[in-house]
């Protein structure tokens, strides 16, 4: 019998570029510097996404959104969100709750929560008190102190779509396949 439920973790970190606007968690961040990325760096959007995926078992960003691909210059965290969004769809899973955790010595976030939230939630066609946006600083330690950079962390968890039964039964996708493919009538693989 499959689990219930998925859940997936995510981390990531892009250091600080002048000349760029600061985009976490979907939102503009007043900032004098952004984060250097081939997208906008955002880097909240980005944990969550590779949680999103990990849930799912669709992989990572970097196989969906290569910086390689012009495709992805320059899209936006949310942007990337509402793809990872479809993606685990196809897989046969919604977005249930996450939680984002940032890590940076500046600027200071907290303001900005709900803000981050909402946006995230809204990516995901989540309601936003299933959501989670959390801070803390380095304390001044390593490049996150020295303000080289801002970190993020994520868990996502993931319930099977409604449309899963009746899918199930006309043959399509069934949660946990892996790549858009069904098992073949046979129970999804579970997770530990």
């Amino acid at each position: 019998m499959p689990l219930p439920f998925r859940i997936g973790f995510g981390w990531d970190l892009h250091r600080f570029e002048a000349g760029r606007p600061l985009r976490l968690g979907g939102i503009e961040v007043p900032h004098p510097r952004g984060l250097s990325g081939h997208s906008d760096a955002d880097v909240a959007c980005h944990a969550l996404g590779n949680a999103l995926l990990g849930a799912a078992g669709q992989g990572d960003l970097g196989a969906h959104f290569p910086d390689s691909d012009p495709k992805w210059k320059g899209v936006t965290g949310a942007g990337i969100l509402s793809e990872v969004r479809a993606i685990v769809a196809r897989a046969g899973w919604i977005p249930s709750q996450f939680s984002v955790f940032l890590i940076a010595q500046a600027p200071r976030l907290a303001p900005h929560r709900e803000a981050m939230r909402r946006a995230m939630a809204e990516a995901l066609g989540m309601d936003p008190s299933c959501a989670n946006v959390a801070f803390a600083t380095p304390e001044g330690v390593g490049a996150l102190g020295r303000q080289e950079a801002i970190a993020a962390h994520a868990v996502a968890v993931l319930e099977p779509s409604a449309q899963w039964p009746a899918s199930r039964e006309a043959g399509s996708v069934e949660p946990g396949g892996s790549g858009g493919r069904s098992h073949g009538g046979r129970e999804p693989p579970r997770s530990i």
